[in-house]
């Protein structure tokens, strides 16, 4: 499977998230070899802001309504940004097991969590987990960095996120 050929989609997400002066996150989930949902970030610019909207969750309920009967477990996540735990807990429930993402989250990210210090629901899935991280990280990285330095742009901008983002070569 040619990562970085689907990472490149969930780049162009975020490109257009980016353009709409969102958070610059793009998901694509992919199945057999084919992309199947996408979705980028929504509502984290104005004054109805909330942190539902996270491209990952737009993308799983853009499948979920489109192709409800998939097999989730063949499925794969491409993320610009590390899913954060809500949308990573949230994939694992809807039994998808594969992520790939761009740029890490060093804010917020959920992949790392040990999934065997967690109640038993969660204890079972870790064996079935792959995560391969970096795939396209420049490219990403530099979205982000344009979206910390514009004014126009006030979502995390004062956070660690965007500070260890902005100190990035």
């Amino acid at each position: 499977m040619n990562h970085e050929t689907f990472m490149r989609l969930a780049l162009q997400q975020a490109q257009q998230a980016l353009a709409s002066n969102e958070f610059p996150v793009g998901a694509v989930i992919v199945a057999e070899g084919k992309p199947v949902a996408m979705g980028r970030r929504e509502n984290s610019k104005s004054e109805t802001a909330n942190e539902l909207d996270h491209a990952e969750i737009v993308a799983l309920r853009d499948l979920l309504g489109r192709r409800p009967d998939i097999a989730r477990n063949t499925l794969t996540v491409y993320s610009t940004m590390e899913p954060c735990l809500m949308c990573y807990s949230t994939m694992l429930l809807n039994g998808i097991r594969t992520f790939v993402y761009a740029y890490e989250d060093a804010m917020g990210g959920g992949t790392d969590l040990k999934l065997t210090h967690l109640t038993p629901l969660y204890q079972a899935m870790e064996t079935e987990v792959c995560i391969l991280p970096n795939i396209l990280r420049q490219e990403s990285l530099e979205l982000f960095k344009t979206f910390f330095t514009s004014p126009e742009n006030n979502y995390w901008q004062d956070s660690l996120l965007a500070e260890y983002t902005l100190a990035q070569p």
